[in-house]
């Protein structure tokens, strides 16, 4: 058994597959770190993830263009996350009890929607992107494959990492983010927006995570299938508590799970003694953890989650 896994993690085919699956939780956690550094927590991921899928294969379905399908995709997510913010910004109302019904809105609408349009066609599939070997650095042995012969959503999403990171550290709005999270009073009595900030970083959380879902509908199965995102938005949502609110951390943080990811998918072909099912559930598992023993450790914003309202 202990062969078997050595060869299972160093196996090309289990690098690339964890670099894909790790995809989709980089680039929903870096919205979502980017909303929680202003002061917002968005349970309602996993419903942007998912009308994002829906929004990518309907915009291939329609235009027959994949890149104008990423852009329905992202609107897609951008829509769920205006939602997210008008109740929990404008109204006031409980950020997590939002995203709890976004949820459950977003399952029923992407289901409703794409029964309504799909089921008058003879097929569901529609046209994705296929691995782009990128030139010299596809030709370096094992890593080659591994690390660079990916759909173009799998590299686009790696190049936003330090564009993230720079946004955050080095730029002026990055300091207001940082500012309303921490601080939003002292932030208002400054002149500084707390209300549009917090607009502008939970509508970017909504575009990471509407990119992230057309990774399931165009970068891999070429469809939408009704709950694809398969609860990857909690997930994103322990990523960020790991990498503790940056993007390089996160990027190491998703790596990971996607390796989890990774090993159920190999492991079935691999036949290494373990239940199927359990090896499946090792994310989530280890997500569990995560909430578990790490949310009263590590430090998050000082006004995440709390309603701000100009006296």
């Amino acid at each position: 058994m202990l062969e078997t896994l050595v060869r299972l993690f160093l196996s090309i085919d289990f690098l690339q597959a964890s670099v894909r699956f790790s995809t989709p939780l980089l680039g929903a956690s870096m919205g979502e770190a980017l909303s929680e550094r202003a002061g917002m927590v968005n349970v309602s991921l996993e419903g942007m993830m998912l009308c994002g899928a829906l929004g990518g294969a309907l915009g291939v379905y329609y235009t027959e263009s994949l890149w104008l399908g990423v852009l329905g995709g992202i609107l897609a997510g951008v829509l769920v996350a205006a939602l997210q913010g008008f109740f929990s910004i404008s109204l006031a109302v409980n950020q997590v009890v939002v995203g709890i019904a976004l949820n459950v809105f977003s399952l029923g609408a992407t289901t409703f929607i794409s029964r309504s349009v799909f089921s008058l066609t003879e097929s569901n599939q529609v046209a994705g992107f296929v691995p782009v070997r990128l030139p010299v650095l596809g030709q370096i042995p094992v890593l080659g494959d591994a690390l660079f012969n990916h759909s173009p959503l799998v590299y686009l999403s790696y190049l936003l990492i330090p564009v993230v990171a720079l946004v955050i550290t080095r730029t002026k709005w990055g300091l207001n983010l940082r500012a309303v999270g921490e601080h939003p009073e002292a932030a208002d009595s400054l002149g500084v927006s707390v209300v549009r900030v917090r607009y502008m970083a939970v509508l970017l959380c909504g575009a990471f995570a509407g990119l992230a879902g057309c990774f399931f509908s165009l970068g891999q199965l070429n469809q939408f299938v009704e709950g694809m995102t398969g609860g990857r938005g909690f997930i994103a949502l322990a990523v960020v508590i790991v990498g503790k609110w940056h993007p390089w951390r996160l990027a190491l943080v998703s790596l990971l799970f996607g390796m989890l990811d990774a090993v159920a998918l190999r492991a079935q072909a691999l036949n290494i003694g373990l239940p199927y099912h359990l090896l499946l559930a090792l994310p989530y598992l280890v997500t569990l953890l995560v909430y578990a023993g790490l949310v009263g450790q590590a430090r998050p914003p000082a006004a995440l989650a709390q309603p701000y309202v100009r006296e």
